[in-house]
């Protein structure tokens, strides 16, 4: 599956559309142009017949057959900085499935006369900015016009999943070890869901082994865990409260009484724009049920109703009750630091207002204590460097559509260059004016 199990992912995981792709029906249309360009040429039996060719002094142009003309290809990233790396495996799929060339509506796959070498999904590559100096990720030799078609879907599956990877391995790390949950699924497509939520996954592999953590994956859709075995979790939405008119409490109470005490009890606490309000009666409904629980002895169904976390997803636009005015939006709106902390601060001293027996008060403050603050609605790097340096009481970060963003620092743009061309039994450089020959220390052979 990736570096950390020197597996690789196979097609009966992706199940390609192996018909359509092997036509074109993915690729752009100056590939299938190209494509059948040379197929008719190698009819044809035409051989190179210009003037301008750019072969080294002693190397005759003569005799080349050009629609036959064996290259050496490399796909590679050009995002700044550092790049995990996801979507090999399932290019490498297109390559093993899908290369080859159809003879009278029958399709002769070739793959087994390609050379292919390939990084690991989670591999790190690094680009200065220097185009000369690229790590490739994919390099392939064979006859061009067999893999040709693979371009276009073989750059869109690295393009994504690299950009989501690399997106969430720095979100993991603005969030200095700190739990990230996977919540883009609403912000695009459903077809893309187990690719993204691989890379998610890949990612955060990437990250524990690199910063010695052990967090855990948390997606919110089964589809994401499709790849690698994962599966989707959650709680309530806004919509549930409206359900029950707008009465978080009783909505989390009859969620809690359910649902299986293995989903964690997350109470989405915003709804009425008073958050510290409505956190404290989810605590005081959930703890008084625990506790009339626990003293009957009934302690699995008592763990029930333990509130595990609360979640604030005031919207950009309000200003939560419990907020004080300063007059400055980014200071007063939204989920912002100061709401947090009057929520910890409610949560922390719910019980010192509760009547309790002796024998209840240490159980009460901990139960109070140990419920986790879980903020969304806008979080990127750069809002939880801010939250992060201030020490706001943060226990995870929800991140949705900032893990598709793709502009500026964030582009994570593959492309594939055809640099040498075989001539004559002899590998020759034929890279466009601006690009060379790229290397890379974790290219393996594959076959």
């Amino acid at each position: 599956m990736s570096i950390f199990d020197g597996k690789r992912l196979t097609n009966e995981t992706f199940k390609l559309d192996i018909e359509r792709m092997r036509r074109g029906w993915y690729s752009d249309k100056y590939f299938e142009n190209i494509n059948r360009m040379l197929i008719n040429l190698a009819l044809e039996n035409y051989q190179y017949s210009g003037q301008y060719h750019n072969l080294p002094k002693g190397i005759s142009p003569k005799n080349i057959d050009v629609g036959d003309i064996e290259v050496e290809m490399q796909w590679f990233t050009r995002r700044m900085g550092k790049t995990t790396v996801v979507g090999v495996d399932k290019s490498l799929a297109m390559l093993r499935h899908c290369t080859g060339y159809f003879k009278e509506d029958k399709f002769i796959d070739t793959s087994d006369k390609l050379e292919v070498w390939a990084v690991q999904d989670g591999t790190i590559v690094k680009y200065d900015g220097d185009p000369t100096k690229i790590q490739p990720v994919i390099k392939v030799r064979g006859r061009y016009r067999d893999f040709a078609l693979l371009e276009t879907p073989s750059l869109g599956i690295l393009t994504r999943s690299s950009r989501v990877a690399t997106n969430v391995y720095e979100t993991l790390v603005a969030a200095s070890g700190k739990p990230v949950l996977f919540f883009p699924a609403r912000f695009d497509v459903h077809e893309v869901q187990a690719a993204d939520g691989y890379a998610y996954n890949i990612a955060l592999q990437r990250f524990n082994q690199d910063h010695e953590h052990e967090l855990g994956a948390f997606v919110s859709t089964d589809a994401q865990g499709d790849w690698w075995g994962g599966a989707g979790g959650g709680t309530v939405a806004h919509a549930a409260i409206a359900s029950f008119l707008g009465d978080t409490a009783e909505a989390m109470m009859e969620f809690s009484r359910i649902l299986p005490a293995r989903i964690p009890r997350i109470a989405l606490v915003d709804f009425n724009n008073d958050s510290v309000r409505d956190t404290l009666r989810v605590l005081d409904s959930m703890f008084a049920k625990y506790r009339e629980l626990m003293d009957a002895g009934n302690r699995e169904e008592a763990e029930k109703y333990k509130l595990y976390g609360v979640r604030l997803d005031t919207s950009g636009s309000l200003r939560d009750v419990s907020v004080q005015p300063l007059g400055d939006p980014a200071l007063d709106l939204g989920v912002n630091p100061r709401l947090v902390f009057n929520v910890r601060q409610g949560l922390d001293h719910a019980w010192e207002s509760w009547t309790l027996p002796d024998v209840w008060k240490e159980p009460a403050r901990e139960f109070c204590h140990s419920v986790k603050i879980v903020v969304s609605g806008g979080f990127n790097p750069d809002k939880i460097r801010k939250f992060e340096k201030l020490e706001v009481p943060v226990d995870i970060y929800a991140v949705g559509s900032y893990l598709f963003n793709n502009s500026n620092s964030t582009t994570t743009d593959y492309t594939a260059d055809v640099v040498r061309v075989k001539i004559h039994g002899e590998w020759i450089d034929m890279a466009k004016v601006g690009r060379k020959v790229g290397e890379n220390e974790n290219l393996e052979k594959i076959w």
